[in-house]
């Protein structure tokens, strides 16, 4: 999924430790992805008082959606660098492109997981069958010594663990003995658990990662804290347990985590390199490679089978792209 917006939040996240403490709940800001019929999603990351939770630098929160009332999902071609990609559905069926030559359906229950590396090209839309859409979109920030690897695309259906009652797929690195084999470039975690009706987990986690959970159905409270429908719960490095009580609803979560992610970047719309500069050459190759000439052998290219235009990139501010705070 693209960062759609006309004027694109700068973010930078300066290295530096954080320091252990009470729950943070990070409030959903509502995002549409574009025309009157506009399919909007409720982004937790990045903002400008918290713009990674380990290598995790982004989540947009969509859904349940009717496809019927509000047009499902059209992402056209568009790029991205220095990044990997996290579908993950709850409802409904989206087609993934892009310009490695993946073509993929994006499915409840199954991680796509794209790695952009140097520069990449994708499209999701929505299937045709899908009645109702709802899931989350998530990135990971790459480290500076893998940032410009090659281009990749995986899939992976993680099974379901029963964990004291509750249901755990894990989608990306390690939690309660299963490791996903998609391949992360840092040490990180991602899982969805359902929850019964109050249940009450004591979650063994990894106590150098911060963590965050989303509350996605339900009612839960996160060591004790009650995090309303959609927040993004953070707690820094703590305690090697994570305890999650559901309500009488039950729960539906998305846990991530990982390890401080120690570096300084600069994500603008979809690109994430370290300096003003780079991401200005970033912009101008995806304008002049692909937006304009439609080239195959430039750093994005070209999205086979998609039947419309490639996004054009927003304008960039008129100041130079820096560090906040």
């Amino acid at each position: 999924m693209s960062n759609l917006e006309k004027e694109p939040l700068e973010l930078l996240e300066e290295a530096g430790p954080r320091p252990a403490g009470r729950i943070e709940l990070l409030e959903p800001r509502d995002v549409p992805l574009g025309g009157p019929r506009a399919m909007n999603v409720r982004r937790t990351l990045p903002q400008r008082s918290r713009s990674l939770i380990g290598a995790w630098c982004f989540v947009d929160h969509y859904g349940p959606d009717l496809v019927a009332e509000r047009g499902g999902m059209v992402v056209p071609p568009h790029p991205h660098t220095g990044l990997q990609t996290v579908s993950w559905l709850f409802a409904g069926e989206i087609d993934h492109r892009d310009s490695v030559g993946s073509h993929a359906l994006v499915r409840p229950g199954e991680l796509n997981l794209m790695t952009a590396g140097s520069g990449i090209a994708h499209s999701e839309v929505s299937t045709d069958a899908t009645t109702v859409l709802h899931g989350a979109q998530l990135w990971l920030a790459l480290p500076d010594a893998t940032r410009h690897t090659a281009p990749a695309f995986e899939h992976y259906a993680p099974p379901a663990l029963d964990f004291d009652g509750a249901t755990v797929r894990v989608f990306l690195g390690s939690l309660l003995g299963s490791t996903s084999p998609a391949l992360a470039f840092s040490p990180i975690v991602g899982a969805q658990i359902d929850l019964p009706a109050f249940a009450s987990v004591d979650l063994p986690v990894d106590a150098a990662f911060e963590h965050g959970v989303l509350l996605d159905t339900g009612s839960v409270a996160v060591d004790g804290e009650d995090v309303p429908l959609g927040h993004l719960a953070y707690r820094a490095p703590a305690s090697s347990t994570l305890r999650l009580v559901a309500g009488p609803e039950g729960a539906r979560l998305l846990l991530i985590g990982g390890t401080p992610f120690g570096e300084s970047i600069i994500m603008w719309w979809n690109f994430i390199g370290r300096t003003h500069d780079e991401v200005v050459r970033f912009r101008t190759e995806w304008q002049a490679d692909v937006v304009a000439g439609a080239r195959d052998d430039g750093r994005f290219g070209v999205v086979a089978g998609y039947p419309g235009r490639p996004l054009p990139a927003p304008e960039l501010p008129g100041v130079r792209l820096k560090p906040r705070g």
